[in-house]
């Protein structure tokens, strides 16, 4: 927006903090090259536009904002002298995306002294060689050293979600592996006990009698109920009873094994009455070996189903096999970023959710709203540790007007109100010296907010700190889209 021309003072401009240093010589070049422009109240320029000025306050009062989702966020207001803006880094030329990365308004008839941002670029280099070299180094150093610093944060957390991974798969492994060894002996055992009875005088309706008890039995393990410890007790005690009235030897050992595959009293009786006293023994050994090789069975599938469970969660936490942008649930990506982190959650945090499961998909970069809320986590987990490592993590979602909320609350001591504005700031950490990077809130600030359009924000309390995202639910049309976060 263009405002209307009005003469240019080297005395008036000299008088700003900006320029006082100079020489009439230079003063006089500036108003050669620039003009002052008077604004009526209303914006000067929009975020995301060429920038093609540098501006520099006379009188008036200027607000400055950025865009977040679909609001503009007011980050200043001053009626200071002197205060500038615009194409403020003309001077490192097509390195970097010369665009404004922010709008600016005045409230009230404002004067600006305005000058192009290659003639700005041309006078930093002529006037300033030294503090251009210097300003480079720092832009571009800092750039660097965040991005690398940004990469070994990715790296411990990848270290640490490997770890925790490594050690959530090892429990089922194992079990599967014992599980496969026992059920290889039992078959064994169960072998010998046919050879036994098929070795005595029975007849084949007997036999096929027997066959058709076992068939029966495997279908009762497969339907077996859940008991309590003191409904698993009782029943224990009242087969091992039947066991020992009926002459089988080590009842005891055999009673938990029937309870656990749903056996019962009145199972047994018919068994009894079907093959017949002279039998019984041997049929009900067998019996024990069928139970428990179907049990084997069922803990060997257990745990390869967990295992398959636990490498769909990691290939849904990664989105490696995934387009990066698509349209996701979010609810699939905490689970999955809730069960890679479990290792570290550990058992005295305990986790609720709370999710509204009626939200629709959105349009998202899932890999990296899983780092979101990875790194969201991860500091309510450690804010818990803090105060004695036993509290609560809630994880709630909700429709908050037109946006999507994921809100972590955590029962931690709370963010001191002295830091909170600093939060989300490059470097900033409150960790002992080692511990981190101070990048993991700037690294989840700018994917929420650059990359997809949305706000992060905190509130807290001693007892009550709340993280909360909120996305849009409809894709947003702009060039951030295509940026990836450092």
């Amino acid at each position: 927006m263009s405002g209307q021309p009005m003469p240019c003072s080297p005395g008036e401009i000299g008088s700003l903090f900006l320029f006082e240093k100079l020489s009439p010589e230079q003063l006089g070049q500036l108003c050669s090259a620039g003009r002052v422009e008077r604004f009526e109240p209303g914006p000067v320029y929009s975020e995301g536009e060429p920038a093609t000025c540098f501006y520099v306050m006379i009188e008036g009062t200027v607000v400055l904002s950025r865009r977040v989702g679909g609001d503009d966020v007011e980050i200043n207001r001053t009626s200071q002298r002197g205060v500038y803006s615009g194409s403020m880094q003309a001077y490192l030329g097509d390195r970097v995306q010369q665009t404004y990365n922010g709008s600016m308004r005045v409230t009230e008839p404002s004067r600006f002294f305005v000058l192009p941002a290659e003639t700005f670029s041309a006078f930093m280099q002529e006037w300033f060689p030294m503090a251009v070299h210097l300003l480079e180094g720092l832009f571009f150093g800092s750039k660097n050293t965040q991005r690398a610093i940004g990469q070994r944060e990715r790296l411990l957390a990848l270290g640490s979600l490997s770890a925790g991974l490594t050690h959530e798969l090892n429990n089922p492994a194992a079990a599967a592996v014992r599980a496969t060894s026992t059920l290889r002996e039992r078959v064994g055992k169960m072998r010998h006990k046919l050879g036994v009875i098929a070795q005595g005088s029975y007849s084949p309706e007997v036999m096929a009698n027997l066959i058709d008890i076992q068939e029966r039995t495997a279908e009762r393990v497969a339907k077996a109920p859940v008991l309590s410890p003191l409904e698993a007790s009782d029943r224990e005690d009242t087969l091992a009873d039947w066991l020992d009235d009926h002459g089988i030897q080590e009842g005891w050992r055999i009673a938990p094994t029937f309870v656990q595959g749903g056996l019962d009293v009145d199972w047994l009786d018919q068994v009894a009455a079907t093959v017949g006293e002279e039998i019984l023994p041997n049929a009900i050994g067998w019996l024990n070996y069928t139970v428990e090789t179907e049990l084997l069975m069922d803990e060997i599938n257990d745990s390869t189903n967990r295992i398959s469970h636990l490498v769909d969660a990691a290939k849904q936490y990664s989105q490696l096999d995934r387009a990066p942008y698509q349209v996701a649930d979010v609810h699939e990506l905490l689970d999955s970023t809730l069960l890679m982190l479990s290792g570290k959650i550990g058992q005295q945090i305990k986790v609720v959710k709370e999710y509204d499961r009626t939200l629709p998909r959105i349009p998202a970069y899932p890999a990296e709203l899983n780092q979101v809320w990875t790194n969201l986590i991860d500091n309510a987990v450690q804010a818990v540790n803090s105060v004695g490592g036993e509290g609560t993590l809630t994880v709630r979602t909700a429709l908050e007007h037109d946006r999507l909320l994921v809100e972590f609350r955590d029962t931690g001591p709370g963010v001191p109100p002295d830091i909170r504005g600093r939060i989300f700031d490059p470097f900033f950490t409150t960790k002992p010296v080692g511990e981190g990077t101070g990048l993991g809130l700037d690294i989840s600030w700018r994917i929420v907010v650059n990359k997809h359009h949305g706000t992060l924000q905190v509130e807290s309390s001693p007892g009550d700190t709340r993280f909360q995202v909120l996305l849009p639910l409809t894709a947003v049309d702009n060039d951030d889209t295509t940026e990836e976060p450092e």
